[in-house]
């Protein structure tokens, strides 16, 4: 049988009477199994199919069947105890691939997919079902959320959020595609789909509730920046804009997508040049 199909398995006993004092050492050592391949990039929590990007939801069962079946325990990070279903990721793996994770508050989750030549700098925490690229830089005080998809050589400028979506199973993650360049303070959220090539400004909240004024295709979108994108928030006006209580008018903040510019793209190289 296949992993998919033994977690499948696992999944249904879950659903009717499997529970932590049920569960026997055949199903956790599957679970470990099935942890390992989320580290190994074997299996992911989501995958562009056709063009677009589709939950894995057998592998979003697997993640909540680790929360489920496990007991809460002790462990140790550094001097600092901590009480988890989970211990955190081991990061032996890391040196040899090119990896590194800078020291005083650099957190991986057990189950987060690190690639190789990556960079996280302290305080970054990648969570559960996480997936991030090669050659990929997770800056301080980044959060990367659980079964977000980071692609290849992308930069995520410092203090940026990245939204985990766990349930519903069927439900895509946070995906950021190869060689994009989030600005520092920026945030995405619920399922939102940057493109690949893509240049975010600093401090941009890409949410589907946000509209995405794509101005070079004179469209406007929702839950997604196309490709080779420079975005940065605008404000513009709210249907309460001449309101009484808002004096000078009321606004709501939107998207705005333009090509990406020579300049900026010379900017991300230097940058590039001095990461290496």
């Amino acid at each position: 049988m296949s992993l998919e199909s033994d977690i499948d398995d696992l999944w249904q006993r879950y659903q009717t009477d499997l529970d932590a004092e049920s569960a026997d050492e055949a199903d956790y050592a599957l679970l470990g199994e099935f942890l390992d391949a989320l580290e190994a990039g074997e299996v992911r929590a989501a995958e562009k199919r056709g063009g677009e990007w589709e939950a894995n939801a057998w592998v979003k069962q697997g993640i909540l069947l680790n929360f489920g079946l496990r007991d809460i325990q002790a462990f140790e990070y550094g001097d600092v105890a901590y009480h988890d279903v989970l211990p955190l990721r081991n990061t032996d793996d890391l040196p040899a691939r090119g990896t590194r994770n800078t020291p005083d508050g650099t957190v991986i989750r057990r189950g987060a997919h690190i690639g190789s030549n990556a960079i996280l700098m302290s305080p970054a925490f990648v969570n559960i079902g996480a997936h991030v690229g090669d050659g990929t830089l997770v800056d301080s005080c980044d959060t990367v959320g659980s079964c977000a998809q980071i692609g290849e050589n992308v930069k995520l400028g410092a203090n940026t959020l990245i939204g985990g979506v766990l349930e519903p199973v069927e439900g895509a993650p946070v995906v950021v595609e190869d060689d994009v360049s989030l600005g520092a303070g920026c945030r995405v959220t619920s399922g939102f789909v940057v493109g690949e090539g893509s240049i975010v400004g600093e401090n941009t909240l890409l949410t589907p509730r946000i509209p995405v004024y794509d101005l070079v295709e004179e469209e406007v979108l929702y839950g997604e920046l196309p490709p080779n994108r420079r975005a940065f928030t605008r404000f513009v006006e709210s249907s309460i804009g001449d309101h009484d209580l808002f004096e000078g008018g009321a606004y709501k903040p939107a998207v705005v997508a333009t090509h990406v510019e020579e300049d900026t793209l010379e900017a991300t190289q230097r940058e590039e040049a001095l990461r290496e």
